[in-house]
Formats: C-alpha cells, structure tokens, sequence
C-alpha cells in the first residue's frame, strides 16, 4: 500500500493531457480539430473517471487502515533552508478527491450536450481539464507553498470560466470582479504564508503543527501572540475571499454569467471548497488561537444570514442559488469555527451533491427557455417569465424538487443530516448563534420554494414572440468572434426573407414557420445555435399558436438523476446514531474515515446518538424549515390568487394602519434583498470611488508637479541659453570675457563668505 501511496502524485496530473491535445491539435490540424470537436469530450471524460477510481480505492483504504501518508521529496537545499514537494493522504484529502471526480464528471457529460451549439466549446473543455488538474494539486498539497500554487491556479481557472462569454460586456465585468475580490484574500494568505514560516520555519502542515502548538503551549516570549493572530487571520482571509464569505462574497453572484456548468462545479465541488478545504487543512493550528475559532464562527453566523435574506428578491434562477451557496457554505464555515470538524466536512459533502444537482437542473430549465426566447439570458433565466413548466419538463422538475427539499433540511434527504447536525452543535456553542442558524433554517426553506414554485408551478407567464435581443433590432449583428460568424449567419438564414411576414403595425417580423431547422441566436456577439424540432406558427390571420419547453435530451437529464441518488442516499455515510450499540451495525461511516483528524484535533471519535435523542432534536428544525415552506406556498402557490377574493383573505389584506406598517417593512426588506445589501454599493462608493479619485489626485501630482518640475528646468535652460546667445551677439571674444567677468564674481563671493567663517 506504501508503493501505492508513492506514486499517486500523478493523479493530480492525469487529467492534463487533455488541453494539451487539444492545443496541439488546433495548432497542427486547426479544421480537423474544430470539425470533430466533440470527441474531445470522451477523453476528458475517461481521465477523470480513472482519478475517480484511484479516489474510490484510496477512500476505501482509508476506512479500512485509519492512517496519514505523506510522501515529500527535496526540491531545494541550502543550509537550514530546504523546500520540499510532495503529497499528503489523509481522510480530508479523500474525501476532497471523490467529492472532485464525482461531481467533475457528471459536468463534464452535462457539459457535452449543453454546449455543443457554443463556438467556445474546445475551449470550454480546455479551462474545465486544466481546472480539474488545479483542484487535484490543491487537496493532495502537502505544505502551505504547494497549496499557495495550485489556489491561485484555481483563481486563475475561475476568471477564464466565469468570462467565458467575455465578448458580453457584463461577463468581462464579472470575471473581473471575482478576479479581484479574490486577490485581496490571496494577498492576505500570502502574508499568511510568509508570517507563518518566520514563526516556524517549515512550509510542512505536520512539522508547522508540532512546531507552532509548542510555541503557543510553552508561552514562548519570542514570538508574540498578536503577531501570531495576526497571521492566522491573514491565513483565514484567503479561504474568506475563495468561499465568498462576508465581506467577500460580492463576486459569487456575479459569476453567474459563466456557462451553467461552470456555476455547478464553482458551487459544488472547487472553487468554494477550495475556501472549505484551507480551513479544514489548517484547524489544528487554528484550534489553539480562540480568537479566531471565535472569529471563523462570527464570520461563518454572518454569512448564514446574509446570504439567506439576499436570496428573498432575486428574480434570475443562478443568482438565488448562489446566494443559497453562500448562506450554506456559512453554515459550514460556523462548524469548522465551533470545532465541528465532522459535521462541517458532513455538510460539505451533502451540499455539494445537492448544490450541483439544484444548478444542473437549472441549466436544464434555461436550456428549456431558449427555445422559446432565444439566447437571452436575462429572459431565459428570469424566473418572474416562467411558471407552469412541471407539464413540459417534468423529469427536471422531480430532479430540482429532490434538490430543494435536500437543502431545506427535509429528511431523509442528503442536507437533512449534515444540517441538523450542526444545528445542534450551534446550542452547546452559542445560544444566540444557535437562534440564528435554526431562524436562517426557515428563510432556506423559504427562499428555496420561493425558487421552485416560480418556475413550474401555475402558467408560462412568457409565451413565443421571436426574442432574439430588442424587438425592433436586426435578427442578427456582425459577430465580436470576426466577420466569419456572421457569413455563418447569413449562410443559414439565406431564405429568412422568404419565411416571414409582416404584423399591421409593420414592427415586427415573425417567422412564418420553422420546420427542422438550426435557429441561430445572438446576443452581444455571442452566436447560438438552437434545433426547433416543431413546426410553429406566430401569426396568422387572427389565430395564434404559441410553442412551448422542452424537456432536455438524455445527456442533460443523465447526470442529474445520478444526482439525484447521491442526494437520497450520500446521507447515509454520516448517520449519527447506532441503534443496537454494536460496531458492525454502525452506519457512520465518515467518523471512521476521519478517527487520524479527529485524534489529530483531540476530539472524541465515538459519539453515536440514539434514536430518541435524535428525533428529539430533529423535530425542532424541520418544524422551522416546515413552516419556511407554508409561507412560500401562501405567497407564490398559484392556487393563492385565485382566492383573493374570498372574505376571509380581503379581510385580511383590509387596508389599515397595520396593514401599512407591514407593507413598509416588506419594502424595505425587499429593497434590501433587491440590492443585494446595499454592499456592493457602499464597495462602488467607498472604496471604487475613492481608489479612482486617489488615482486621478496621483495623475495629476505626477503631470504636474513631478513632469512640471523636470519641464520647469528643461525650459528656464532653454530661455536662459536663448537670452546669452542674443547678450553675446556671437562673438567668441565677448562669450570669453563674459566668462572671466562669472569666474570673478564666483571668487569674490566665495572668497568673502570664506572671510566671514573664518572670523568666527
């Protein structure tokens, strides 16, 4: 098994081959490789399910042999100084690898079919490889320097994905932001980093653990504690930024704009794990510091309930459940703060099978909507213009409610197990904490029924009217790609004169009919292409026929029932309790894969719960998340409108002081949630505002203090040798007597001040 350990460096390299390929094959046989370009997706694919069974193997020797490997080689050595690579195995790192491969695959099969009409679509599989390959290194690193790299890989990964669409204007806004929220966290672990091997001297987590626990128990004066603090929340601040905790967390919502794909692996099982992962790694040298054990928990209740409060409003899918991913990211991060190692790494994993499986299926429902509005994503994904789509795609309407239930905390589904768990914890910890988390436990469960009866329950609230951009704008516009995608565009619409008519008011042009026929859509130089497999019919004469969504095709809808039986079944690996008291009846098997980090943080390794407590302390929270859904059915259930007009519900609603004073307060917390906070905002005033005015106060110095000096001199040179030329009229005899007349005054004044020092 150590020979097996030895080697398993690779596996964060496997995956890599596959963008090389494929810039090898667009380098030397560009048309080839673009016109097959859809088997490239067999081989990244096939690389990662051969990490995924290395994974499986390794998590299962874990089980079985309770043990740490770390295998380290000396890349560097001078004097005391030596830098080492390697690989560490541990239970987090196992887990991490078949959280990464399982998720990375089923994306990976989604992604073939969803963007098999993108021009982008080699380039796609290009950053999602090589992102893979960044997340392997980083959870298999086995000191601070390794992980240093491969985190701003990730980075580095995440602004190519989220812009990917970069000729879209607010797509390169959004890259760009993420990119730089999260430099301020990279910096701050940087100095981290930096800080840290001053104190210790090692860049290894198990000599930095030792090293550092001993200074801190034998209360060494040379290293002073706030200075250690100070670097450990540099450290922390990184995993703030990578995990779009509170402060940092404006970029998450806006990374929405990448493929939906993307927004699957971002949320479930890279980017905002990555965060996850560096605190769960660096807990041990947190535990011994209670101010930031308090501060990680402060951080994680914070993001708890902010997240969930700017979910209330948003009218686009992605962006409410981003903002679900934070607020439930927040939850993990208060475990790891309360010393919850178990529960944090339980909720992690739940999380990401059901986060994964709430985004794929909104992808589904977006793919659904553009055969009706076209490639327009601010239609295709406002859920206000959805509705009634449990008739047309009801095997991604089953998918998403399993998805919603799981993260509302409702059993036995996944999140169910992992939340309640640390519901729980959160009363022994902190009483206030605790009423948080379990009120926060209600508004998910609201805001997530909010999502799910918006878009499938009560009627299509948009119907087909040719969106294809603005309603009086051309079908088409020159491609940002280059002229040859619109030559494309004009190649396949060449009949579309023939196949429309014009309305009376002569504003718009319908297509008559389309029968089979590849619709091509364009939005900010953007071409999409898009299959209309009906014959459909705008207008004619007074007779309307409208089209409906689809359901998607197998590739969509295989993942997501895969899915689907992770977030029924993936709960049962951390089960709390044992009902018969024996071990071979145990059905925890997390607490049996994590007994080396539990010791490693002096935690108890046996705490199994009977059923009675268990269902004690259940009760409560599904209580909540119960009543969190019975208010989303009062207000957004179609069946509510259609009884506005019984005496009881007018009663209700009666006008009237109260009755104001409620819709004030409904206002202003929609106002709120509408404006995400007001953050971004105070962000654009106070530091956007500030930096540009500091920069134009900086341009301004520089034109014209710094340039105004050096220029000032240049011309008083200029002038001064203008005016002797004109003094001396030329002559070589003047200019020399001239000269003798300087030299005298020069010797005369400094002979007399020469005088003046000596009397003295």
């Amino acid at each position: 098994m150590e020979h097996t350990y030895q080697y398993l460096w690779i596996i964060s390299f496997v995956t890599l081959p596959v963008p090389m390929l494929i810039g090898m094959g667009l380098l030397l046989f560009p048309v080839s490789t673009k016109k097959l370009h859809r088997i490239w997706a067999f081989p990244s694919v096939l690389l990662l399910s051969i990490v995924m069974v290395f994974s499986t193997d390794l998590f299962i020797q874990q089980i079985n042999s309770s043990s740490i490997y770390q295998y380290v080689w000396s890349w560097t050595i001078n004097n005391d100084f030596s830098l080492e690579f390697g690989h560490l195995i541990d239970p987090l790192t196992s887990i991490l690898l078949i959280l990464i491969t399982t998720v990375g695959i089923l994306v990976l099969v989604y992604s073939d079919s969803y963007m098999s009409h993108d021009q982008g679509y080699l380039r796609f599989f290009v950053y999602m490889s090589f992102f893979n390959t960044s997340m392997l290194g980083l959870v298999t690193s086995s000191n601070l320097i390794q992980i240093y790299i491969f985190w701003e890989l990730v980075g580095m990964c995440s602004y190519l994905l989220i812009g990917f669409w970069f000729t879209r204007p607010i797509v390169s806004n959004a890259c760009q932001k993420a990119f730089v929220t999260n430099r301020v966290g990279d910096f701050g672990l940087l100095l981290g980093i930096l800080g840290l091997y001053w104190i210790t001297g090692s860049f290894e987590f198990q000599d930095l653990f030792e090293i550092f626990n001993n200074l801190i128990y034998n209360n060494d004066n040379e290293v002073h504690f706030l200075f250690v603090t100070l670097c450990a929340f540099l450290l922390f601040s990184g995993a703030i930024a990578k995990s779009a905790q509170f402060p940092l967390h404006v970029w998450l919502p806006d990374a929405m704009e990448g493929p939906t794909p993307i927004s699957a692996l971002i949320h479930a099982a890279t980017m905002v794990a990555a965060g996850i992962f560096l605190v769960a790694r660096l807990l041990p040298l947190f535990v011994v510091i209670p101010y930031i054990m308090k501060l990680i928990a402060l951080i994680g209740i914070i993001t708890v309930l902010l997240g969930a409060t700017l979910a209330f409003a948003q009218k686009d899918i992605k962006r409410g459940l981003a903002y679900s991913t934070m607020s439930q990211l927040g939850y993990t991060m208060l475990a790891l703060g309360m010393g919850s190692y178990r529960a944090a790494l339980f909720h992690l994993i739940t999380h990401a099978y059901s986060k994964a499986l709430l985004f794929l299926g909104s992808g589904s429902i977006i793919h659904s909507m553009e055969g009706i509005v076209g490639y327009s994503p601010d239609k295709s994904q406002n859920m206000v213009l959805m509705g009634g789509l449990t008739k047309h795609v009801p095997i991604t309407k089953i998918a998403f409610l399993l998805g919603t239930l799981s993260l509302c905390g409702i059993p036995p589904l996944a999140c169910f197990w992992s939340k309640d768990e640390i519901l729980n914890d959160s009363w022994s910890y902190s009483p206030i904490f605790a009423i948080i988390a379990f009120s926060t436990a209600g508004l998910t469960a609201f805001y997530m029924f909010r999502v799910y009866l918006l878009t499938f329950e009560g009627h299509l609230n948009i119907y087909f009217q040719n969106y294809s951009g603005k309603k009086n704008s051309a079908f088409y516009s020159i491609s940002l790609w280059g002229k040859q995608g619109s030559k494309i565009l004009k190649k396949k619409m060449r009949l579309l004169p023939l196949l429309t008519i014009n309305n009376k008011n002569n504003n718009e042009r319908a297509s008559f009919f389309c029968f089979f026929w590849k619709k091509i859509y364009q939005t900010g130089g953007t071409v999409r292409k898009m299959t209309c497999p009906f014959i459909t019919i705008n207008h004619f004469g007074t007779k309307r026929i409208f089209s409906y969504p689809q359901e998607s095709d197998n590739t969509i809808l295989f993942p997501m029932l895969v899915l689907v039986l992770f977030t029924l079944f993936i709960g049962a690996i951390g089960i709390p309790f044992n009902q018969f008291n024996q071990e071979e009846m145990n059905l925890d098997i997390l607490s049996k894969l994590l007994i080396p980090s539990l010791s490693l943080l002096h935690q108890n390794q046996n705490e199994s719960v009977d059923w009675y407590e268990f269902v004690t302390n259940s009760t409560f929270s599904v209580s909540i998340a119960s009543f969190g859904i019975f208010i989303a059915s009062s207000l957004y259930k179609p069946i509510y409108s259609s009884l506005q007009n019984l005496k009881f519900l007018n009663l209700v609603a009666k006008k009237g002081p109260k009755r104001i004073l409620w819709d004030k307060i409904i206002n202003v917390i929609y106002d709120w949630s509408y404006n995400r906070g007001y953050i971004d905002v105070f962000y654009t005033i106070s530091l956007t505002e500030g930096i540009r005015r500091l920069a134009e106060l900086t341009s301004f110095f520089d034109r014209r203090v710094i340039d105004g000096i050096t220029n000032g001199v240049g011309f008083t040179s200029f002038f001064a040798g203008e005016g002797i030329k004109y003094v001396g009229g030329g002559r070589i005899s003047f200019y020399l007597l001239l000269y003798l007349f300087y030299v005298l005054i020069f010797l005369l004044i400094s002979s007399s001040i020469f005088s003046s020092f000596s009397s003295l």
